[in-house]
């Protein structure tokens, strides 16, 4: 029974089992929609528990981390995913949504993942937090600038990015006292995992016909996702070796550059773009899982 229990709380079966409700029984994603904005908000504010602001204390000794942060994970990922997406996206319904991945901040799985793999907590925590704040400046900008022609204002951006961002951070500190810290830290994993299991149901239902119908599309998307993940995440890996970078500063790093929140990206594109813009962060969220347990599984060879 425990076994089984196991297996059922797992999160690689909770995502993977949201991607399967989603073609079987993607009709009803339509009743979940409008409550997409609540369930990250929640989603966000606990999966944001993990961040400690107080290690920004004194910027002069999280300088590097803070800068790499935002750098690998807009610059470095954007770099190679934008110009694969535009060149190779049928719509620029799809362009947009690959846009909203890389306007996106990290996800969060890169900080309990940097203490699986034997990487740098502090780096991860620091790196994952700098790329959040400086998503609330980045994603208004790039979004506009690439999705001009729709009528998309910057300021709208910026104020969904407040709330999305900004407000569950803030309250993810207030949680983080320790009258209620410990319960807050036993439940976050369930709650994190649920919630962004609903939102990427909800992003595969809406768009369930296009898995099933249109398997092109979804190689063109799988394709571009693949790139950016795993060859970019190799690449870095190789680059990281020559260049002489420790172990647990390389895996940290790697994940900084290659996993974004596709919850938070989902439920974007499905707001500013509609539902085709949301395909590329559905398929985002299995590429995601898939690289970590890639990560995972070589880690365990290593050893």
């Amino acid at each position: 029974m425990n076994f089984i229990k196991s297996i059922l709380l797992n999160r690689n079966f909770i995502l993977i089992l949201a991607v399967i409700a989603g073609l079987v029984i993607g009709d009803y994603a339509q009743y979940l929609k409008d409550y997409n904005i609540y369930i990250l908000g929640v989603t966000m504010t606990f999966s944001m528990t993990g961040l400690d602001l107080r290690l920004i204390n004194s910027f002069k000794k999280v300088f590097k981390p803070f800068t790499m942060g935002i750098i690998l994970n807009y610059l470095v990922f954007g770099a190679v995913m934008l110009p694969l997406a535009w060149f190779l996206m049928p719509t620029k319904e799809l362009f947009y949504g690959f846009v909203v991945i890389i306007a996106a901040p990290p996800g969060v799985a890169i900080i309990p993942f940097s203490h699986i793999l034997k990487g740098r907590v502090d780096y991860a925590i620091i790196g994952v937090t700098g790329a959040f704040i400086a998503s609330v400046f980045l994603a208004p900008f790039l979004v506009e600038t690439f999705a001009k022609s729709e009528g998309i204002k910057s300021t709208e951006i910026f104020f969904t990015m407040v709330k999305l961002v900004i407000v569950p951070l803030i309250i993810a500190q207030l949680l983080r006292i320790k009258e209620v810290a410990p319960l807050v830290f036993y439940i976050r994993g369930r709650v994190v995992d649920f919630g962004f299991a609903l939102i990427i149901f909800v992003a595969v239902g809406l768009n369930r016909q296009v898995f099933f119908t249109n398997p092109q599309l979804l190689a063109l998307v799988a394709t571009t996702l693949v790139i950016s993940i795993f060859g970019l995440g190799i690449l870095h890996q190789f680059v990281s070796k020559k260049m002489g970078v420790s172990y647990p500063t390389m895996i940290t790093q790697n994940m900084l550059t290659t996993i974004k929140s596709s919850g938070f990206s989902v439920f974007t594109a499905l707001t500013i773009f509609g539902q085709e813009a949301a395909i590329p962060s559905a398929v985002l969220a299995v590429m995601v899982l898939l690289y970590l347990i890639f990560l995972s599984l070589r880690f365990e060879r290593k050893k």
